[in-house]
């Protein structure tokens, strides 16, 4: 399982982009996960899925709502990262009013999820292997901070956790 001090997973997630510009076209465009987090402070925060009760009610909302509080604090950028592909998660984030506050990422196949070692099984339930709840605070390209839930918990991986660290 990564860990603190540890690099972010050499992967590529895929983001939807509802307008073209800067060199990213209308549609799904690939994000190389070490490119795009190079000197960068960046809030991750990863969910089971779009559009399930926690997430869509609680885990989103909260960044969304603090995204100003986590410029102020350093952060350039939030991440949602989802075991969905990135139609969905373009969906979702229209759903969700994200906006330009959290690039909502799609990892579609679950690689990163996989190269992270934070899969949670969800076979049983009809939804595969998807990503573990959990949220990371990540400089230039290493994990700063990490808090990773309990199977079905909801307490250490939301904005006012990740965000408390990030001003510290």
């Amino acid at each position: 399982m990564i860990k603190v001090g540890d690099a972010l997973p050499a992967a590529t997630l895929m983001e939807y982009s509802e307008v073209e510009g800067e060199g990213c076209s209308i549609g799904p465009n690939p994000v190389d996960v070490t490119k795009a987090a190079a000197g960068k402070t960046i809030a991750l925060f990863a969910l089971p899925g779009a559009f399930t009760p926690t997430c869509s009610a609680k885990h989103v909302p909260g960044y969304v709502q603090h995204a100003d509080d986590f410029v102020a604090a350093g952060v350039d950028e939030i991440w949602c990262v989802s075991v969905n592909d990135a139609f969905v998660m373009g969906a979702w984030a229209r759903d969700q009013k994200t906006g330009t506050k959290v690039r909502m990422l799609a990892d579609g196949s679950a690689d990163f999820a996989k190269a992270t070692g934070l899969t949670l099984d969800l076979t049983g339930r009809g939804m595969g292997v998807r990503s573990n709840r959990y949220s990371m605070l990540v400089k230039d390209g290493k994990v700063a901070k990490l808090n990773v839930e309990g199977p079905g918990k909801f307490e250490v991986s939301d904005a006012d956790t990740l965000l408390a660290q990030a001003k510290a």
